[in-house]
């Protein structure tokens, strides 16, 4: 929602409680529009779940804590960090937190350098960049924590024909042959066959797809969706950065649906949580539609958690997302956001922050704020359960011990 100056300024006054809070939010982003976004503009206090569930895991974080921890990657746990560091900084007032939202793949290249304490990332790390973690990490190798769970909108405008708020149905081989260029119409046979009830109102508008041009892990989560579910329509091997230049790319989650919302008859993929005033596209799954949700979202990571025999390997836990899934009510196209953390830091206080932070993620207060605020999907709490113990393992070179909460 774009806010007025008077908007904003009125958020400020009726949020000031909470300044002492909101010292320690992100660099460069303003507060009046995070308190906006987190609590209600006039109200005094910010939304329940971050007093409540600060209040709950209060005892947790018994070390405190001070100075500036930066982190910095993928775009699509923005909504969701800005609301975790609310909710942290509650616990630990003296400490400034940064998160730069420069992309997955950005953001990890920083983690490598030493520059920030943890990465967030939508793709898991790769060979070359596991080795290459030895050097930040001592010696050990980094680890992928799964800590942010959201659907992937295919999102689309036609709202000068009334349709945002119908779910255009989508089958994958069609989302496929949309994004290769070899279906181009809105009123093209294969949709309307797809769609009967609003078969009549599908425009004879030229279908223009839009895509991330900047190199990125929601990307190549759409792409690996489209290996599995349509391999004859969609060749190309996942990958962080879009294979063709068709239609329009667009640098980064918001501009791309900025990019979408601008014109008619634009067709993207965004986070779910990120798509507000768009249509969405129901997905093809056996024999229904379903549209995003966090609900049907978390029913895909449960599935794909408990299949999996590789979580837990070398300490790094890597969803095998089964986007194939043909289950009922499940939405398959699921993006898995990572924090990349050492197991050893140099020293103790990077070491105690980073615990505490992925400790508080991963937490029913943390991942309640992640759902309030980003439109989540909730972690299964099996799968958390076997994480905690990775994370309480961290340790500082300098003591050569584990960091203490």
């Amino acid at each position: 929602m774009r806010l007025s100056h008077n908007d904003h300024s009125e958020c400020v006054q009726s949020a000031q409680p909470w300044r002492r809070i909101l010292r320690t939010v992100l660099v460069g982003t303003s507060a009046s529009v995070l308190l906006c976004g987190l609590a209600a503009c006039g109200d005094n206090t910010p939304s329940p779940s971050l007093t409540q569930s600060s209040a709950q895991a209060q005892g947790s974080y018994t070390e405190k804590l001070s100075g500036e921890f930066a982190a910095a990657g993928a775009s699509s746990q923005k909504s969701a960090v800005d609301a975790l560091i609310v909710g942290y900084s509650a616990l630990q007032p003296n400490i400034a937190m940064s998160y730069d939202p420069s992309g997955s793949g950005a953001g990890v290249n920083t983690f490598l350098t030493g520059a920030v304490a943890w990465a967030g990332s939508d793709a898991s790390l790769s060979d070359e960049q596991i080795q290459s973690s030895q050097a930040v990490c001592l010696g050990s190798t980094a680890f992928e924590i799964p800590v942010y769970v959201s659907p992937i909108a295919v999102a689309y405008n036609l709202s000068d024909y009334g349709l945002n708020d119908s779910s255009v149905h989508m089958s994958p081989s069609t989302i496929a042959k949309i994004f290769t260029g070899k279906i181009t119409s809105w009123d093209d046979p294969q949709l309307k066959k797809e769609n009967p009830d609003i078969a009549d109102k599908l425009p004879s508008l030229e279908i223009t797809p839009v895509w991330r041009s900047d190199k990125s892990g929601t990307t190549k989560t759409f792409q690996t969706y489209l290996h599995h579910t349509a391999p004859n329509d969609w060749t190309s091997e996942p990958s962080e950065t879009w294979p063709n230049s068709l239609g329009q790319g667009a640098k980064g989650t918001p501009a791309v649906t900025m990019t979408i919302g601008q014109a008619q008859g634009t067709l993207g993929y965004a986070d779910f949580a990120q798509v507000s005033g768009l249509g969405t596209v129901a997905v093809g799954v056996g024999s229904d539609y379903v549209a995003p949700s966090p609900e049907a979202t978390a029913k895909l990571i449960d599935e794909s958690a408990a299949s999996s025999d590789s979580l837990g390997a070398d300490g790094r836990f890597v969803i095998d997302v089964n986007y194939a899934t043909q289950e009922s009510g499940v939405y398959p196209i699921a993006l898995v956001s990572y924090d990349i953390a050492c197991p050893v830091y140099k020293d103790a206080r990077t070491a105690t922050y980073t615990k505490q932070w992925l400790t508080y993620a991963l937490s029913d207060a943390g991942q309640k704020i992640s759902q309030d605020n980003a439109g989540s999907a909730p972690i299964p709490q099996s799968l958390r359960e076997k994480m905690l113990p990775v994370i309480d393992s961290i340790t500082a070179a300098s003591s050569g011990t584990a960091a203490k909460n």
